[in-house]
């Protein structure tokens, strides 16, 4: 299939090569995850003696998990607002506004006072914030793979839209780095004491590069042609339902495809990463700088694979190499605890890595599998909230049952059997739902269906 020819005007065309979209949408994307994953290794490591101070460390973390679960609930909300907001003035102005959000919260946490000094007042203001970023989040990863996959040709849709997606564990790599380095040049008493809340305040730095570079783009030439052709039929007195409305109405099969399709890769992820943390700090009483360090040259390696996974999926296909990854990802959870229950760092860094890289295959190909599922009348709507819904079921939970199967059992098998189970879902999902790759974004999935005819009057029966 050729690529579908391109709608936008030449200035846009000057503004908007694909490469000056997907850097924009890449570095907004690693400055808002960065600032969500920030606040998980918080989590993990100090919020649960400043924030939420307990006799038990595995409560304390608990709690602070509850919160950061908090983040994931307040997404579908923000998919709903931005996707409604996006489907009808465009994708540009609603990522500029998203990025706002998050860096903003994010550098107010660096200033918060902790329980010592305000007592309860403390974790309220760290949870309102908490959910700013939840909110911004919901409607940050829809626009910014929207707006690469449809400036982007059919033919190599995966490769590009896969860099947004690099903004994830892009995001995780710098959060990790910098906690790591504090950790490794500090003492424990300097970190907790305020080393903790420089990454935070660095995010208003990373803001500005962000927003410097995001506002250059152009909007959509895709949306742009369905924002004109919904402008003529209005004027022709033909009313739009609700983005959200319609994609409940019309595509609710294809929202629950996404669900299923996120369900794995999502608490894959958060058990690998924040959970890991977690993980080998209190259970297995190694140094933080174990499980950060291991973290971060795994978040590397799958930095620079996710595209591979994108490009693949060109070639193969999408479910073939989402299959990959779930059901490798399946097989890999027993073997991730035992390999990390070793106790020593290249084990566990081999862990890490390998279970990232099974992750990038389900990563990589998602942002163009669930925007090709949609139309572009609803497409921001229906990818942000299938998106989003599944990190209610999956990520948010995550981390709470992994830290509750380990309170409860003492040992990763459950946790092991918790995450291999996920993936079955995935697999299961991906092996029913249709192959999209080489969809031209700029038509409908399917025609409407025309109403069925009326009956003809019988004799002697005047019509109304």
């Amino acid at each position: 299939m050729t690529d579908a020819p391109s709608t936008a005007r030449p200035d846009q065309r000057r503004s908007g090569g694909i490469a000056r979209i997907v850097t924009a949408s890449l570095i907004g994307t690693t400055v808002e995850w960065y600032d969500f994953f920030l606040y998980g290794s918080a989590a993990a490591l100090v919020f649960n003696t400043l924030f939420f101070p307990t006799s038990d460390p595995l409560v304390g973390t608990l709690i602070a998990f509850v919160t950061y679960a908090i983040g994931f609930a307040a997404r579908p909300l923000g998919g709903v607002v931005f996707g409604h907001f996006g489907d009808r003035i465009g994708r540009k102005k609603l990522l500029v506004l998203s990025l706002l959000m998050m860096g903003g919260a994010t550098f107010a946490m660096g200033l918060l006072p902790t329980y010592d000094t305000i007592g309860v007042g403390a974790p309220i203001l760290l949870t309102v914030l908490r959910l700013i970023q939840g909110f911004a989040l919901g409607g940050e990863w829809g626009g910014a793979v929207l707006i690469v996959s449809e400036h982007g040709g059919d033919k190599h849709r995966g490769f590009w839209a896969s860099w947004p997606q690099a903004g994830a564990p892009g995001g995780n790599l710098l959060a990790t780095g910098v906690l790591a380095l504090l950790a490794a040049v500090q003492s424990e008493e300097a970190f907790l004491a305020w080393g903790w809340r420089v990454p935070f305040l660095l995010s208003g730095v990373l803001v500005v590069i962000g927003l410097w570079i995001r506002v250059s783009v152009s909007e959509s030439p895709v949306f742009l042609a369905a924002q004109a052709k919904a402008e003529a039929d209005a004027a022709r007195g033909v009313k739009d339902k609700a983005p959200v409305v319609e994609v409940f109405r019309r595509s609710w099969r294809e929202v629950l495809g996404a669900i299923g399709t996120r369900f794995g890769e999502n608490i894959s992820y958060y058990i690998l990463t924040s959970f890991l943390l977690v993980y080998v700090t209190t259970h297995l009483g190694l140094p933080k700088s174990t499980a950060l360090n291991a973290v971060l040259i795994g978040s590397a390696v799958h930095f620079a694979t996710i595209p591979l996974w994108g490009a693949l999926s060109d070639r193969i296909g999408r479910r073939p190499v989402t299959l990959i990854g779930s059901v490798g990802m399946a097989v890999w959870a027993f073997a991730f605890f035992a390999l990390v229950d070793s106790g020593s760092f290249a084990v566990i860094t081999l862990a890490v890595t390998v279970g990232l890289l099974l992750h990038g295959a389900m990563y990589g190909p998602q942002a163009a599998f669930i925007s090709e599922m949609f139309d572009t009348r609803v497409r921001y709507s229906g990818a942000s909230m299938g998106s989003q819904l599944a990190s209610i079921v999956a990520g948010a939970l995550a981390p709470i049952i992994a830290v509750e199967l380990l309170r409860d059992h003492g040992s990763g098998t459950p946790v092991a059997l918790y995450l291999s189970a996920a993936a079955v879902v995935t697999t299961i999902t991906v092996a029913v739902i249709k192959e999209t790759r080489g969809r031209d974004l700029a038509r409908p999935a399917a025609p409407a269906a025309a109403p069925p005819p009326r009956p003809a009057p019988s004799a002697g029966h005047k019509q109304p």
